[in-house]
């Protein structure tokens, strides 16, 4: 659903997500981290203080043009979602070249995000196989 890539930041408490999973293009993401975005990105923010689903070109507030460098790296639309219970927040950011994403499509990745978000809430109750896999795919791992 977001053939463009997108980034998965899971049960972030003190600004640090126990998974972080990113599946942007290499060039985006090193582009991002070289210029550490992180501390401008609209969607960033955007998860931190909201709950539910946000198109990326709702954003306005973006004085440091990611949003504009998103799309010279082919990230031309995308949305943000977020969700937070038993005092743990998770966000996602996803991407597509060609279009906007449909209600329907976000919705559709809010409801997946939900859902793993209550399935990774507790590390410890997950089999030390699906912990590892986890950790595998994750950019960013901490134990829980």
């Amino acid at each position: 659903m977001a053939p463009a890539g997108y980034a998965l930041a899971f049960h972030i408490r003190y600004a640090s997500p126990t998974f972080l999973l990113q599946a942007y293009p290499k060039a985006w993401t090193s582009y991002y981290s070289l210029h550490a975005l992180v501390m401008s990105d609209p969607t960033v923010a955007w998860g931190f203080t909201h709950e539910g689903a946000c198109r990326w070109s709702d954003l306005t507030d973006d004085p440091a043009r990611v949003m504009v460098r998103a799309a010279e790296h082919g990230l031309n639309f995308g949305m943000v979602c977020a969700v937070e219970s038993h005092d743990s927040r998770s966000f996602g950011s996803f991407s597509r070249a060609d279009r906007e994403f449909t209600q329907e499509e976000m919705a559709a990745l809010l409801d997946v995000l939900t859902d793993l978000h209550e399935a990774t809430r507790n590390v410890s109750d997950l089999s030390p196989t699906s912990v590892e896999e986890l950790r595998k795919m994750s950019v960013n791992y901490a134990k829980g």
